[in-house]
């Protein structure tokens, strides 16, 4: 007997996989929405509870060292009328610093001043072992 339809087709069945995909991106979002991250700690911010004492805020002025360059190179030191000697930067800072360790240097220099007179400054400070330093934009 001969075959009437011939040679059988293979079946070509093909499973296509884009649904399951989709179902497992939906997934993965689901559970990295849902999850628990680490609790993360936070500093308190001051806050109008805690502020009600009537005692003022410390004095900044205190804490920090201050030194004024002027347009001639002339350093005045914490706003005192007379300007100091480049000798004596470092034994101020010394002084200052004893009397309040947690100070900083602050230098303001002026814009017709040279750049070796901060950085003279700067030197001592770094060697009184002050390790904040900051200059103030020059007026």
């Amino acid at each position: 007997m001969k075959k009437i339809a011939g040679k059988r087709k293979s079946d070509d069945t093909k499973i296509d996989l884009t649904p399951m995909l989709d179902v497992v991106f939906i997934l993965l979002i689901f559970f990295v929405v849902t999850a628990t991250f680490l609790s993360e700690t936070s500093v308190s911010a001051a806050s109008s509870d805690n502020n009600n004492s009537d005692q003022p805020p410390p004095d900044d002025e205190k804490k920090n060292i201050l030194f004024e360059i002027g347009s001639n190179n002339e350093i005045i030191l914490n706003g005192n009328p007379r300007p100091i000697l480049p000798n004596f930067i470092r034994s101020n800072i010394d002084q200052l610093k004893a009397e309040n360790p947690a100070a900083s240097v602050i230098i303001q220099p002026n814009k017709a001043s040279e750049v070796a007179t901060l950085v003279m400054i700067m030197d001592a400070a770094r060697q009184a072992g002050m390790a904040n330093i900051s200059i103030v934009e020059p007026n």
